[in-house]
């Protein structure tokens, strides 16, 4: 919401997919209307392997994992794929090396379409790899006078797993709840 406060309600989270649906639009305009320039080996490929290195092996080890952490790799993978400057670096380096053509056009459609279709954005290692409603935020939209969102990907909505707390987080907690615990007697 701003720099001192970088969460989102949900209606500011809405409004960024949003931001993210325009681009998806456009990137499927320019892929139809070039649909018979794109080779389309090249850009199945260029779609898939974004997910192939930075999501599945995640989204296994978490599944795998049955609420116990997982390695911060996995995050820093789906990240660094996920990212618009790293699918740039790889478009540019294509132009460079093979040359400029329209199955590039999958990797912002692949971006745009994740982040807009899915609410999917960059991984905190605060979090679990899978998204998971976390109590202290629902408390803050309860603060905030919010509406809490529906649960996510989820049949029911698990307890939060799969990460560890900060050792900074967990020393704050510890200090902070001492003098809640001294208030009380």
């Amino acid at each position: 919401m701003d720099q001192a406060n970088p969460f989102e309600t949900p209606k500011t989270y809405q409004l960024h997919r949003a931001e993210y649906l325009v681009g998806f639009v456009v990137a499927t305009g320019l892929l139809i209307a070039h649909y018979d320039e794109i080779r389309w080996l090249p850009a199945i490929g260029l779609f898939l392997y974004i997910d192939l290195i930075g999501y599945i092996p995640g989204a296994i080890a978490f599944k795998r994992s049955g609420g116990r952490p997982i390695a911060k790799t996995y995050y820093v993978l789906y990240n660094v794929m996920h990212s618009l400057i790293t699918q740039a670096a790889v478009a540019a380096l294509w132009c460079w090396l093979i040359g400029p053509e329209w199955a590039l056009m999958v990797l912002p459609f692949h971006l745009f379409g994740d982040r807009a279709l899915f609410g999917n954005f960059m991984k905190s290692f605060a979090l679990p790899f899978e998204p998971v409603r976390q109590s202290g935020y629902l408390r803050l939209l309860d603060d905030l006078g919010l509406p809490h969102p529906k649960p996510v990907g989820h049949a029911t909505d698990p307890v939060p797993v799969g990460h560890i707390p900060g050792a900074k987080a967990s020393a704050a907690g510890a200090a902070t709840a001492r003098p809640r615990q001294e208030a009380a007697r």
